[in-house]
């Protein structure tokens, strides 16, 4: 099966920055690294409510480009613990129809991690029933220079772009564009994630630190992105009837 044949486009894409592991953590007086084992178990809670939820693809950001900048400790943890939980969750996902796709690069990533998601790509590869597609190493701005300096001669259009686009991340073919963006933690930025793809993106942000978050805070983000009206442009759908009156 071709993997682009895998996205629905009538399903919602939704983006998750996973924000507040290192503040639940200490809040708890416990080192910061708790706090991403703790986020792990939020990860496999989203993911199996995302399908019921309309979900047809999710995009979640676990490591940016610039989180090499966190000490030398947490951020060799933090990529063994990636190495780990994709083993381990593997089968799972398989079983359960999942596709999972690391976004971002993997010249930098330990030998340990860079197998284990070749490993995962490929087992779950066939997975029809939702689109995980994680972040890693991962700079919006830095891929769209990549996909700038990739584009030939004639090519001039989105599509285009967003083919180089998905080259720049890893090479999976491009994802629709993405509905909905939640932040947890409390923070309200976008801090380098899916610029491009984000566009016309409805943006929500929620206090809840990620160890805490459910399906039940991922359905009140979905039935809020529901109750907003997207005009991608447009004019208010009243506001043209009235007009025309």
């Amino acid at each position: 099966m071709n993997k682009s044949t895998h996205v629905n486009s009538s399903k919602l894409h939704v983006a998750v920055i996973m924000d507040g592991n290192g503040r639940w953590a200490a809040a708890r007086g416990l080192p910061r690294t708790a706090g991403h084992v703790r986020g792990a178990d939020a990860v496999r809670r989203v993911v199996e409510a995302a399908p019921g939820l309309g979900i047809g693809t999710l995009t979640l950001y676990a490591f940016s480009a610039d989180n090499w900048r966190r000490p030398a400790d947490e951020v060799r943890t933090l990529l063994r613990l990636f190495a780990r939980h994709l083993r381990s969750e593997t089968p799972t996902l398989a079983e359960r129809g999942v596709r999972l796709t690391i976004i971002g690069r993997r010249d930098r990533l330990p030998a340990a991690l860079i197998d284990a998601i070749a490993g995962a790509e490929r087992r779950t590869a066939d997975g029809g029933a939702l689109d995980l597609r994680i972040a890693i190493d991962y700079s919006a701005r830095d891929a769209i220079v990549r996909a700038a300096t990739r584009l030939a001669a004639g090519e001039h259009d989105r599509a285009a772009f967003a083919r180089r686009l998905a080259e720049a991340c890893g090479g999976a073919p491009p994802a629709p564009d993405v509905d909905l963006v939640i932040r947890t933690g409390g923070e309200q930025r976008l801090s380098d994630f899916l610029l491009w793809e984000s566009a016309y993106a409805e943006l929500y942000f929620t206090p809840r630190a990620w160890p805490d978050f459910d399906r039940h805070d991922l359905a009140a983000a979905v039935a809020d992105f529901h109750r907003r009206e997207r005009r991608f442009g447009g004019v208010q759908a009243v506001a043209v009837a009235e007009t025309s009156a």
